[in-house]
């Protein structure tokens, strides 16, 4: 038996491995943080009999109610990914598993890998109407990738940023749905929008804490989420330039997509919380969440973050920082690590396919909302 998590967003650490029966592990935390919950590793046996593998110190992880209700993916051959039996009993995580082949991969989602990053946005840039920038590079020396489509003298701006906390994968599944639509010259609202907005694109915008294996960092233990005030190239590259980069276009719409560990739910943080909230932004937020609720039982609007007090956010975060800065209509987008509760799927559950068509019904709502914006 061997246990491994030697690869891209491998993180795992060997306890005990004497036999199938009782499998020990732990999962490593984020460099230079006490964040961990993010689990990637690859088991190999010939032995074709139940594994029962313990998380042991689950009950120490960063979101100890994300484990409730949770089930594990699996995968033999790291394209179709499932759900296995899980159990959480208060202290460890256990996933219990008969695999059918020798090798089988398990993670706390479905993996984005950086090789797949790449293919995403080097293929976009094949699109006539798209543009790939490099606005510099993170502390690990890998490129902070931006991808414009569209035309920059276009009236409206729209920034999309996603996995600021790495271990969220579900982002860049949703970022790769909507570029594939947008892209879309078939698409009769994507080129509707292409004739009014450009959008601004960031897929990843932590690669190094991708490839490290991160749930919520850089390669400094940094919280990229916390960094938008004040973001620094010591230890917020990847904040630093995407920020620059928006202080120099404008945004007049932006959508930060991230996922939750506890909320088994689709949902949105919006800004009401923001010293500039008024009116015009509510009737905008109400607007675009009506939309969603229209086109798609993926979303809903009951379940959530509670909301700011008035001029109360906290402008660290990118949405609020964007919203404030720009005095535009600003967005979290949510999505579940576990499944959706109102439209559950018991052999995937919430799955990367289903990340990428929301991320498509998100242009939807652009639609509707891009000349009020």
């Amino acid at each position: 038996m061997q246990i491994s998590s030697n690869f891209d967003s491998g993180n795992i650490h060997v306890v005990e491995a004497l036999s199938p029966s009782n499998i020990q592990l732990k999962i490593n935390k984020d460099n230079q943080s006490d964040f961990f919950q993010w689990f990637h590793f690859k088991l190999y046996n010939t032995e074709r009999c139940e594994h029962v593998l313990h998380i042991i110190n689950a009950a120490k992880a960063s979101y100890v109610k994300g484990w409730e209700g949770y089930q594990a993916v699996a995968s033999y051959d790291r394209k179709e990914w499932f759900r296995v039996p899980t159990s959480f009993d208060g202290e460890k995580l256990t996933i219990t598993f008969t695999p059918e082949f020798n090798s089988v991969y398990f993670a706390y989602f479905c993996p984005y890998s950086y090789e797949r990053h790449q293919d995403l946005i080097h293929s976009a840039q094949l699109d006539i109407d798209c543009q790939l920038e490099v606005l510099g590079q993170t502390l690990d020396g890998r490129d902070m990738s931006l991808l414009v489509i569209g035309d920059p003298n276009a009236e409206k701006k729209v920034w999309l940023t996603a996995r600021q906390h790495p271990g969220e994968t579900m982002a860049e599944w949703f970022m790769e749905g909507f570029i594939d639509r947008l892209l879309d010259e078939d698409d009769g609202v994507a080129r509707a929008l292409l004739s009014k907005a450009v959008f601004y694109l960031v897929p990843n915008m932590n690669p190094d804490g991708s490839v490290r294996g991160h749930l919520r960092t850089n390669a400094a233990g940094v919280n990229l989420n916390r960094e938008w005030q004040n973001p620094s190239l010591k230890k917020s590259p990847e904040v630093y330039l995407v920020r620059e980069k928006m202080l120099c276009t404008g945004v007049d719409l932006h959508l930060d997509v991230h996922g939750d560990e506890a909320l088994p739910y689709n949902f949105l943080s919006g800004g009401e919380g923001i010293p500039s909230y008024d009116q015009r932004l509510k009737s905008l937020e109400d607007k675009f969440k009506a939309i969603l609720l229209a086109i798609t039982p993926e979303f809903q609007d009951e379940k959530g973050y509670p909301k700011s007090a008035p001029s109360q956010a906290n402008l660290t975060l990118a949405s609020n920082w964007v919203g404030e800065q720009f005095k535009c209509l600003a967005y979290t987008i949510e999505m579940p690590f576990k499944d959706n509760e109102l439209l559950p799927d018991h052999s995937v559950g919430w799955s990367d396919r289903r990340s990428s068509l929301l991320g498509q019904d998100f242009l939807t709502a652009i639609y509707h909302v891009i000349d009020d914006v």
